[in-house]
């Protein structure tokens, strides 16, 4: 095997650096009453424009974020998290609106009307719904703001998770207009309490936006059936250098092991297998053993929880908590250093799922979708990172040009090549060797 000195860096790890930065730079907004998930309770579409204002106060500069990247270490692998991930970075970056005044969103379609109820900071959030199949769209008049250098990210909240995409639309004097997409949020739940999300590019509009005169944005849910959605607290944020890839297989299939990770060693790219502890300890003839998944780990690549392969959202929470639990302790019993993040079995979480999650993971997910489903790389939540399933070429190709392009991040998603969930095999070195050949793409674990 080819001897990779791990040189790059973590997605997750300069993310969290930049994200504390920005922190440091906001502390005005006020969380006091939270849960404990930025929620203060007193509990697959395209189109349409967005438009935002905002003067940076210094404090996020792209810049200054780059230079602290590197001093970020992954935190001890242990069985408890020494932090809440989810609240350390619930507000990143500057406000930008807080939705207290709803009458700055012009209704386009649909409904929209503030809630004090349901609300992830301040007094009130902005509820939006349709019936029978309709899309919403509201949308607010800006200030022309340059956003060349800076994404944008949104505290979200759905009761139908499976039905609805969300999408912050920017748009320019010209009309020019780019689609920043979340495209799917769980398989089942009913409501997974509140998230941040910072939906990457997932197309332009007929005309390119002209991102240094944004005069406008529009946020939409697309929506499948009857669509309900809490908006709040939407922050800009800066963009890295480049564009990240994770190649990220699930289930610790032998294809892994035998197909996949000579291409990795022969293109220098680094991967993530999502194991499963029951299938492993059960020494199952068709998952990869702890010595092959230690020996991946040892090649540079990273081995992190797959839970106990059941919907999690299914279990008491005295189940749940016991089976994650058991899975990170395995991780630390076993020296595997990526224990510290979860994929989700079956995309099943929900706000129980999250709560107790962030006392053993700093990260994972996922939201997934078969179409682009990135994220900016600055203002996601931890524990629910969205993905992109791996069945395609030439969508993972898109998905790898847009983070290049826009600087954000992919989440590739693959399991075994005879599945139809994963492109073959040629395929699969066609999307390394793509990866390779591309201009501002770096391929990173999570940290």
């Amino acid at each position: 095997m080819v001897d990779r000195p791990n040189t790059r860096r973590r997605f997750l790890a300069l993310s969290g650096a930049t994200m504390a930065t920005g922190l440091a730079g906001c502390s005005d907004s006020d969380t006091s009453e939270d849960d404990g998930n930025g929620t203060n309770e007193t509990t697959n579409g395209d189109d349409d424009p967005p438009e935002d204002d905002t003067e940076d106060e210094g404090d996020d500069d792209p810049e200054d974020e780059e230079e602290d990247e590197d001093e970020v270490e992954s935190p001890e692998l242990a069985l408890e998290t020494e932090y809440d991930s989810r609240e350390e970075f619930g507000q990143p970056g500057e406000g930008f609106d807080d939705f207290e005044d709803a009458g700055e969103w012009e209704v386009v379609r649909g409904s929209a009307e503030p809630d004090e109820e349901i609300t992830f900071e301040g007094s009130q959030s902005l509820r939006l719904s349709a019936e029978d199949g309709e899309d919403v769209i509201v949308e607010r008049e800006i200030e022309s703001t340059d956003l060349t250098d800076r994404d944008l990210s949104l505290a979200v909240r759905t009761t139908t998770p499976e039905n609805v995409a969300v999408d912050i639309r920017l748009v320019d004097a010209s009309g020019g207009s780019t689609h920043h997409q979340l495209r799917s949020v769980s398989y089942g739940a009913d409501d997974v309490g509140w998230f941040r999300t910072s939906p990457g590019v997932f197309e332009e509009g007929s005309a390119p936006l002209e991102r240094d005169a944004v005069e406008r944005i529009q946020l939409l849910v697309y929506n499948t059936d009857e669509a309900e959605v809490w908006v709040d607290d939407l922050r800009v944020h800066g963009r890295p250098e480049t564009g990240y890839v994770v190649l990220c297989w699930d289930d610790g299939m032998p294809d892994f092991y035998d197909a996949a990770s000579p291409l990795h060693d022969e293109y220098g790219v680094n991967a993530v297998q999502s194991a499963v502890r029951q299938w492993t300890q059960g020494s199952r003839d068709d998952v990869m053993t702890l010595e092959q998944l230690q020996e991946r780990q040892d090649a540079g690549d990273q081995i992190i929880a797959h839970g106990s392969h059941v919907f999690l959202e299914d279990l008491e929470e005295d189940q749940l908590r016991e089976s994650l639990q058991g899975d990170k302790q395995w991780a630390v019993d076993n020296d595997l250093q990526g224990g510290h993040y979860i994929t989700y079995p079956h995309n099943s979480f929900d706000q129980t799922v999250l709560d107790v999650a962030s006392d053993y993971y700093y990260a994972g997910g996922f939201n997934q979708a078969g179409d682009v489903n990135l994220t900016g790389v600055y203002g996601f939540d931890p524990l629910v990172l969205p993905r992109t399933i791996g069945h395609d070429l030439e969508i993972a190709m898109r998905c790898v040009d847009l983070a290049a392009e826009h600087r954000q991040c992919t989440i590739l998603n693959f399991h075994a090549f005879d599945l139809e969930n994963t492109m073959d095999e040629a395929d699969y070195e066609g999307l390394l060797e793509h990866i390779d050949s591309e201009d501002g793409i770096e391929a990173v674990s999570y940290t």
